[in-house]
Parts: structure tokens; sequence; C-alpha cells
């Protein structure tokens, strides 16, 4: 297929996401009305398909200079083409190894950008370790996910982290869908696309209990799978009896376990031992995070892995149990899926469209540190696609308000 052909259908893609994303074509009208990233170079590293590709262009076309960077896992080809027809510089190739990855994000970083939209906190730690000049002239940066806030959270406590941050995926209209209904069923769908199995019947681990883990094992078990979930905190170990689910160490449940889904964004979460631990036959996934919460080093030690279908591998271990990881660790429904339904992440693309609205009309620089969206701003968002959905909430009478003063 030629770039042109390619070019037009990722264009096509980009424009059936679109017409499902109205609170994002809200808020970039706004944007594009109001002139503040006129001049503003803004860098989106985000997953690259379709519906990050509109958050993108609705950038551009609010007046601001756009780059794009995505690693070659996440990034889907024909969206590459289609940003490049628009005239986006697009770092990205798909299928890129670690080192031209990282070859590219360097690249894409000497671009200057002043405000940069990260998934992961991969870019704003990269430019912090390698770029301190660019971070020095930074207006700031928005953060998309759980696993990037969290070291970016220890890298304020250690006064590290030398730029604001919106941390968008703190706000109540990013994890309580993105998360939970978004997450939750595209990783579980992508799992039961690329192995046309079922998961009626199947034991499933879920590690975590945060707002993926719940979107996971909600979506699991209404397929009919047994869920067992393992998790650090005793109050979301409880919530997760009282949600239905038992609940054990990885290393009680390993032994039964047929499907893993990492769903914590922390490293090592899964170890050897656990992977020994599991059943032959056994699949390993990642939901929201990367493969770094697999031991992906060790398995891949063993050299003998074996491709049994398209995006899974099978590693023999030495008792001789077959260990299948899905699209080599890292986030399945990224790397094996179309990712996020169009709805839930036009509610997350708007929100990070807010947040580079916000740092760009700073009249003063903000300090260094994790800033939340405004409560406001959720209320635009939930009010936009509320009424696109045809909801309408119960209206605030005098009498209701002096109710809920009372004392």
């Amino acid at each position: 297929m030629t770039t042109a052909n390619l070019a037009q259908e990722g264009a096509e893609r980009i424009a059936w996401a679109g017409r499902g994303m109205p609170v994002l074509n809200t808020i970039a009208a706004r944007l594009a009305a109001g002139g503040r990233l006129h001049g503003k170079k803004v860098g989106v590293s985000l997953v690259l398909e379709p519906k990050t590709a509109n958050l993108a262009l609705a950038l551009k076309q609010a007046g601001a200079q756009v780059s794009v960077y995505c690693g070659g896992s996440s990034t889907e080809a024909r969206v590459v083409h289609a940003l490049r027809a628009q005239g986006l510089a697009v770092f990205a190739e798909a299928g890129a190894t670690a080192a031209r990855d990282l070859e590219l994000a360097r690249d894409f970083l000497k671009t200057k950008p002043d405000i940069l939209i990260d998934d992961g906190a991969s870019l704003i730690r990269l430019a912090h370790r390698e770029f301190p000049d660019l971070v020095a002239g930074m207006i700031g940066a928005a953060e998309e996910t759980t696993s990037g806030i969290r070291p970016l959270r220890a890298m304020h406590e250690e006064g590290a982290l030398r730029i604001p941050v919106i941390a968008v995926n703190d706000s109540r209209m990013k994890y309580l869908f993105d998360n939970v209904y978004g997450t939750g069923q595209s990783c579980v769908m992508a799992f039961l696309d690329m192995t046309n199995l079922q998961l009626a019947g199947r034991e499933v681990l879920v590690i975590g209990y945060g707002w993926v883990g719940k979107g996971v094992a909600i979506h699991a078990a209404a397929l009919g799978a047994r869920i067992t979930v393992a998790e650090l905190d005793p109050v979301k170990a409880l919530q997760a009896i009282h949600d239905g689910y038992a609940v054990k160490s990885v290393a009680l449940a390993a032994p039964n376990t047929e499907v893993v889904f990492a769903s914590t964004g922390i490293a090592g979460v899964i170890t050897e031992d656990h992977v020994r631990k599991l059943p032959d036959g056994a699949f390993l996934c990642t939901a929201g995070g990367g493969d770094f919460e697999l031991p992906m080093e060790y398995l891949r030690s063993l050299k003998a892995d074996k491709d049994v279908r398209q995006g899974v591998v099978e590693y023999t271990l030495p008792g001789g149990a077959r260990i299948r990881v899905m699209v080599d660790g890292h986030c399945i429904n990224c790397s094996g899926g179309e990712g996020n339904p169009i709805e839930v992440m036009d509610l997350s693309l708007a929100l990070q469209a807010i947040a580079v609205e916000e740092l760009a009309g700073d009249a003063a620089p903000k300090a260094p540190g994790l800033y939340p969206i405004s409560d406001a701003a959720e209320r635009d968002v939930a009010l936009i696609r509320l009424g696109h959905e045809g909801g309408v909430i119960e209206p605030m009478t005098e009498k209701l308000a002096t109710a809920i003063r009372s004392w």
C-alpha cells in the first residue's frame, strides 16, 4: 500500500473517531476562538491511534505548532501518515525497536515543546534527565495515566520535578470513565480478539484493584470468568470481597490462574517465582501499564519462545510449563487492540485539551508540582457529554441549596 493510500485510510479512521467525540470538538472550538495556543509549541506523547490524532489536530487548528511521539508498539502506521499529510511533525514508527524509540523520543524533545502531553511520564522524565535547558524553559505538562502520576509525585516529593504538571489522570472525569469503563472493556476485548478464546469458566487473576483493576474485573466477570484479586491495600482488598471476588496474594493464586491481568502500573508485581507457579498454558497480560510489570528479562532469557499466534509468544519454563505472554508484555489494549472506546476517550482527550488551555493561559507561571483539573472544567466536560447523550440533571432550587447548607 502506498504512502498516499495509508494516509487516506488513516484520515478516514481519524474522521470516524472524531464523529464520536463531541466534548473534544466543543473544547477544540473554544481553544481556536480563544487564541491562547497561537505560536505555542505543544508536544503530544500518547498512544498514536485515531482518537489521539483528533487531539493533535485540534491543537494544531487552535494555532499550536504540534509534534507527536509514540513508541513503536503503540503506533498505528496509517495514523502516522495521515498526520504527516496534515503537516504535523510525527516521531513514531510502527514496530520500532526500543533503541529506535529512544532515538525518536530525543528528536521529539529537540523540537523544544512549551507544553508536553505525556502518557506514563516517560518523556517528562527523559527531558529532566537529558534536556535540562528544555525543562527550564517549559510552561508545563499534562499527564494521562496512573503509572505516570506515581513517579511524578515521587519526583515532586524529592524536589526533582522542575515544571508544573496537571494530573489529568486524577480527574473524576478521567478515572471513573477511561480507567473503569474504557480500559476495563478494551483490555478484556483485546484478549478475546487476540486468542479467539472465551473467559467463561476461566480463573482470572487481576493484580491491583484500582480503577483499572475494577474495570477489568467487572468486564471479565460479566463474561463468566471467576475472578481473584491481588491487592496491597487492605481497604481495596475488602472492597473486592464486597464486589464478589476472591482475594489472595499472587503467590497463593498463581497455581490455579489461567489468565493474569497486571493492572498496577508498578514494576515487578509479577516475579520469576510467581511465573514458575503458574499452570501450563497460562496467559500474562498487562492492563494499562507496561512490560515492566512482568519479569520479561527472565522470560526472554529462557530462549525457548515460540510465536503461537499473532501477538502471543509462548515461553517454556525449565519444568516444561508453557507461559503465553500477550503483545510482548506491553499494554494489551493499545498494543493488541484499538485502545479504549471512542466515547470514553472523548472525555479524557477533552481534559488534556483543557489542561493545555489552562497552562497556556496562566498569567504567571505555576510553581513546579502536580495540579488538579479544576472542578469547573470537570463539570463542563460532564455536562457537554451528558447533553449529547440526552441526559438532563436535576435543577438546583433555592430550597435544595438551603437544605444542603443547613446543619
